[in-house]
């Protein structure tokens, strides 16, 4: 994993601004008012910026965005990167024009004269959310993105504190974004629960469960997943202790296909080479763990993960197959392209027989369903708790990451009825995603509050977004650690 982009605060001098190199940022509002670093920059520059302001493109600009001076005159910068930002910017202004500062990417220094800005730790948030590439494979690897970022800011040691938690949170969305945007050549089953496993220099406790485990403790429907395949089926266990010690845990639950053809439900050949991101919810439980470990959270959170490979073989579980869950009940298999819900079910309901949790949230790249109703814009959210639910949803909205809840209900439920089993595991084309959470509340034990986010539109995408260029986005990670900031850790 490459290491964040290396970012200091310091002392906020105007008079410094000559003599720096690289890219500069200096701030005005949008009604064309210069902050005290750009009434300097203007004067270095003979008033260009007041210039820009002037003309008559300017009246088009908008909060949060970047206009670029290059080789600005009496300056020593390469460019100076005028900031449109208001007096009063809200924590996702701040980030979002961090995110566009370093999306420039040069790689070279990048200074902001922030001043007394209030939000400066979270433009430095967004600035190490968007500064991400995985040119891991390539020969020649990219050289965009910043060698060194430099606050300058009028208080910058209580800056620096500010950013300090935020900065183990962005680890863990790279984490994430790391383990999504690999290869299954590379990332097997067997590679990602060494990587998590290296997690324990962190503080966390990890263990793994190997195939033999599994079969013990009954987890039959997880095994049907992966046993078509040469790569042994694994749940990973990471658990952070860091509330009192006899407060119940929260589990998170993540789903880790690593490679998912469909199995014998064989998925059609175009596109199929984007199914290296069915991990996706492991990959996200794997990064908020890290996040939380990094940042010292005083709270306990056991996050496992099922880490399988779904081939097609002549060992592959067939349409038809009926498997008895870790639970008890037992599943007509329809449709082994729809194997997440047999992966997430047993490790669900592990994670309660064996931790009691406060609550339990799992996530998936579970259906495309949800990314017809919901597109690339928000998660589909599901849950059996109303408070528990607001508080995700509540975690969500602050940090700028798109959920949006979904109706459960008997009617979706009874889709699910088999004529030889106690279930099918998929309820026809009508509402798949809902008929896929009702699947999982099946295993969600009495007076558990529970979620289900179906993470299929938001894990990986195909343009940029706010915070991430094209590929894994880290979706929840930030929103999970600010829930568990929220809802755990009071003092």
């Amino acid at each position: 994993m490459r290491p964040l982009t290396p970012t200091r605060f310091v002392e906020f001098d105007p008079k410094t601004l000559s003599d720096l190199e690289g890219r500069v940022v200096v701030q005005i509002t949008p009604e064309g008012t210069l902050g005290q670093a750009a009434r300097t920059a203007n004067r270095l520059t003979k008033g260009a910026i007041a210039r820009l302001v002037e003309a008559a493109s300017f009246e088009k600009a908008k909060a949060g965005e970047v206009i670029s001076l290059a080789w600005p005159a009496g300056m020593k910068a390469e460019a100076l990167d005028v900031l449109i930002t208001p007096r009063k910017i809200t924590p996702i202004e701040a980030r979002k024009a961090g995110a566009k500062l370093a999306a420039l990417g040069s790689g070279k220094t990048v200074t902001v004269m922030a001043g007394s800005m209030q939000r400066a730790a979270d433009l430095a948030l967004g600035m190490a959310l968007r500064d991400y590439r995985f040119d891991n494979h390539k020969s020649k690897q990219e050289e965009d993105g910043a060698g060194e970022v430099i606050i300058a800011h009028k208080n910058p040691s209580e800056m620096e504190g500010a950013y300090a938690p935020m900065a183990a949170v962005a680890e863990g969305v790279h984490m994430t974004r790391d383990l999504v945007n690999e290869p299954a050549n590379v990332l097997t089953t067997t590679e990602f629960a060494s990587r998590l496993a290296e997690m324990e220099a962190l503080g966390l406790e990890v263990e793994v469960l190997e195939e033999d485990k599994l079969a013990e403790l009954g987890m039959r429907t997880l095994l049907s997943v992966g046993q078509g395949s040469d790569s042994p089926s694994k749940v990973v266990v990471m658990h952070w202790k860091g509330g009192d010690a006899d407060a119940a845990p929260l589990a998170l639950v993540g789903k880790g296909v690593v490679f998912d053809t469909g199995g014998i439900s064989l998925k059609p050949a175009a596109g199929m080479e984007e199914m290296t991101m069915d991990m996706g919810g492991a990959g996200v439980v794997a990064g908020t763990m890290r996040a939380l470990a990094k940042r010292k959270a005083k709270a306990n959170v056991v996050g496992l993960v099922g880490l399988v490979e779904n081939m097609p073989s002549g060992n592959a579980t067939r349409p038809g197959d009926v498997v008895k869950s870790m639970k008890g009940d037992t599943v007509e298999i329809i449709n082994t392209d729809a194997e997440g819900r047999l992966v997430l079910c047993d490790v669900m309901w592990y994670a309660q027989e064996r931790f009691k949790p406060v609550g339990m949230i799992d996530l998936a790249t579970l259906t495309g369903a949800i990314i017809i109703g919901l597109g690339h814009e928000n998660a589909g959210v599901f849950s059996n708790d109303d408070a528990f639910c607001n508080a995700f949803l509540k975690a969500a909205e602050a940090e700028g990451e798109g959920a949006w809840r979904m109706p459960l209900g008997k009617a979706y439920d009874d889709q699910l009825k088999s004529r030889i089993a106690d279930m099918k595991n998929v309820g026809g084309r009508p509402a798949g995603s809902i008929t896929a959470a009702q699947f999982l509340q099946r295993f969600v034990q009495e007076g558990t509050p529970w979620i289900h986010l179906d993470i299929a539109g938001v894990a990986s995408v195909s343009s940029p977004t706010a915070y991430a260029p094209k590929g894994a986005t880290g979706w929840g990670v930030m929103a999970l650690s600010r829930m568990v900031q929220d809802m755990l850790e009071t003092d």
